[in-house]
């Protein structure tokens, strides 16, 4: 029977899902077992976050008379930059790469943490170093797939931010200061531009961890390989997507509000018990670190309940796409 025979469904999957959390979490309960399940879990979310950034400053009316001030300023700090150019640049330089080169460390790590992930999940086992070895080459493919999509859509936001900073630049330099309409036309610009390519760079990454992960793990292929065979499931079943993208922002949105409670609750308890010395502690690495992994432990229902729905959707496509079978035929 062929998928689009199959009667696919985004509510089926959740009582299993559901099932599959008491099986692997609490049949029975047991402290070792979650630790070395959440530390998978840790790893395969390691590094996912987000960051800030500020906006251009306008000149209104009254303020410029603090000008010559500021010009004076902007001057001495530009002749003290020229003078120390010497060891600012590598130091700048030297700081770039190294933040580069974690980010490129958390990248491979996660990648090889999806697999471990999924391992515990798919078969039940709390293991860590069978799927660390097992899955080696889907994991760095995994990697290298994920860093040439991250290079690309880099390239890409740059290329826009490029373009909007240009049309500021004509804009502002053009009159005394900025008009509403030249504003109005950057926001309504950097809006049409940068919509459509994260939702793009999203979904690329929702359907490699949900599904492409998995079909390499079965077939012990690599990126490529599984993303051209997932293309074609994608591309004959694209409304059955359509809505499991939907319905999985209903779940990102429920679980995101439990985790979001559980978290502050603990943290709350945390700091009332150490008397507001965590928020110190906090600042250090190791200790936000392991702060990162507590809370990845106490959410692990969550964690499992995900990755669990996603391969059982999957599952719905034919015995082919069956991660479980493994498991089934170990007992």
């Amino acid at each position: 029977m062929t998928p689009q025979e199959t009667q696919i469904s985004v509510i089926d999957p959740i009582s299993p899902a559901i099932e599959r959390v008491k099986t692997i979490l609490f049949q029975p309960f047991v402290l070792r077992r979650w630790f070395v399940i959440g530390f998978c879990a840790w790893l395969a979310y390691l590094g996912s976050g987000g960051g800030g950034g500020g906006g251009p400053h306008f000149n209104f009316p009254g303020g410029q008379q603090h000008d010559p001030q500021v010009q004076e300023a902007l001057h001495h700090a530009k002749e003290v930059t020229l003078d120390n150019l010497y060891w600012i640049l590598p130091v700048a330089i030297i700081g770039v790469l190294l933040i580069i080169g974690f980010l490129v460390l958390l990248t491979w790590l996660s990648s090889r943490g999806h697999f471990m992930f999924l391992h515990c999940v798919a078969l039940n086992k709390a293991e860590i170093k069978v799927p660390w070895r097992k899955f080696k080459k889907q994991g760095n493919s995994l990697f290298l797939f994920r860093v040439v999509v991250g290079l690309i859509s880099l390239a890409f936001f740059a290329l826009i931010a490029g373009t909007i900073a240009f049309v500021a630049v004509l804009c502002f330099v053009s009159r005394s200061r900025p008009s509403a309409l030249g504003i109005v036309l950057i926001i309504l610009l950097s809006i049409l531009a940068m919509i459509p390519a994260v939702i793009v760079v999203a979904l690329i990454k929702k359907f490699t961890l949900d599904f492409v992960v998995p079909i390499m793990s079965l077939r012990q292929g690599t990126c490529l390989a599984a993303w051209r065979e997932f293309w074609t499931l994608l591309t004959g079943n694209k409304g059955k997507f359509i809505l499991y993208i939907l319905f999985q922002i209903v779940i990102a949105l429920a679980i995101g509000v439990i985790g979001a409670t559980v978290a502050c609750l603990f943290s709350c308890l945390f700091l009332c018990i150490t008397c507001g010395i965590a928020c110190c502690l906090m600042i250090l690495p190791p200790f936000s670190i392991a702060y990162g992994y507590i809370i990845t432990v106490l959410l692990l229902p969550l964690s499992v309940f995900k990755r669990s729905y996603s391969l059982l959707y999957l599952r719905q496509y034919g015995p082919s796409f069956d991660v479980f079978s493994a498991e089934t035929a170990a007992a």
